[in-house]
């Protein structure tokens, strides 16, 4: 199921998918959109969660695996693109985001979410901490460009840390839950 260039390493745990949302802005009327949902541990916590989910999934058979999980759960407020999430078009209406996407992806995502019309209210990602570190904005690290821009108008902190055994397969750097909520809302 994992195609290993995707650089995939997904929640092993559902439960840990809702304490990860429990950390979190989201409420009962949010539009939320997943970036790599995978087979849908992320997505199927957040569906309870939330009014609805975009789950944006390039990889076929993991848009099988999803549909035929949330089918044995009779999740309905789950919409399934198939595409790449750096072609989708963000919505127009008020969204946020909640995501484990593919590391090597994670600076371009940014990028897209902040530099769009229609920015999210807040987003929650699964980073590498090292990545994580570079787009806070303080004196005891160092701030990329991208921290720097990202801070212009979000807010950023990490919320917790993540252990390699929350991974299938577990990845080799540490991993933490990251969070951006706008400023200006």
């Amino acid at each position: 199921m994992r195609n290993p260039e995707l650089s995939q390493h997904f929640l092993r745990s559902p439960r840990l998918a809702l304490i990860l949302i429990g950390h979190s802005n989201l409420k009962k009327r949010d539009l939320v959109i997943e970036i790599g949902a995978g087979s849908g541990v992320i997505t199927s916590a957040l569906a309870h969660r939330v009014k609805h989910v975009i789950a944006i999934e390039p990889d076929q058979t993991a848009i099988e695996k999803l549909k035929f999980n949330l089918e044995k759960y009779h999740i309905e407020n789950v919409t399934i693109v198939k595409q790449d999430f750096l072609d989708y078009e963000l919505p127009k209406t008020p969204y946020k985001v909640f995501s484990n996407p593919p590391f090597h992806l994670s600076s371009k995502i940014i990028h897209k979410l902040i530099e769009s019309d229609n920015p999210p209210e807040s987003f929650y990602l699964i980073l590498q901490k090292q990545f994580a570190l570079k787009l806070l904005n303080t004196s005891r690290h160092y701030t990329s460009q991208l921290g720097l821009k990202l801070t212009e108008n979000y807010t950023t902190k990490i919320r917790l840390p993540l252990k390699p055994t929350d991974f299938t397969p577990p990845p080799a750097v540490p991993t933490v839950l990251f969070e951006a909520k706008r400023t200006n809302l």
